[in-house]
C-alpha cells in the first residue's frame, strides 16, 4: 500500500516541525522523519493500527509514535494520513477531506 498525506496532515507536520525547531532544528528533522517512517510502517500492516476511540470506525485507525497520534484512513490501495497531533489531545471531530 502507498501512503498519501492529506493537506491537513501536511500542515500538521509543518506546525510540529516549526514548533520543535524553536528549540532544536535537528530534533525537528528527526521527529518529522520518525512520523513519516511511522506512516510508511503503517502502510505495510494497515489493520495493525488501533481503531480511533473517538470515532470507532474500522477504516479510521491510528498509530502512536512517541507522544503523537498519527490518524489514517484505510482505502483500497493506500492509507491516507488524515492528521497528526499530540497524543494527550482528543481528535477533533470536524470532517476530514476526501
Amino acid at each position: 500500500m502507498r501512503v498519501h498525506w492529506s493537506r491537513r496532515a501536511l500542515q500538521d507536520l509543518r506546525e510540529i516541525g516549526a514548533f520543535i525547531s524553536q528549540d532544536s532544528p535537528s530534533a525537528a528533522r528527526r521527529w518529522i522523519n520518525r512520523l513519516q517512517e511511522s506512516a510508511r510502517k503503517a502502510a505495510t500492516m494497515p489493520r495493525a493500527g488501533r481503531v480511533v476511540p473517538e470515532l470507532n470506525l474500522e477504516n479510521i485507525r491510528e498509530v502512536l509514535p512517541g507522544n503523537y497520534r498519527l490518524v489514517y484512513r484505510l482505502k483500497e490501495r493506500e492509507i491516507e494520513i488524515l492528521t497528526v497531533f499530540e497524543g494527550h489531545r482528543l481528535l477533533r471531530l470536524d470532517p476530514f477531506e476526501d
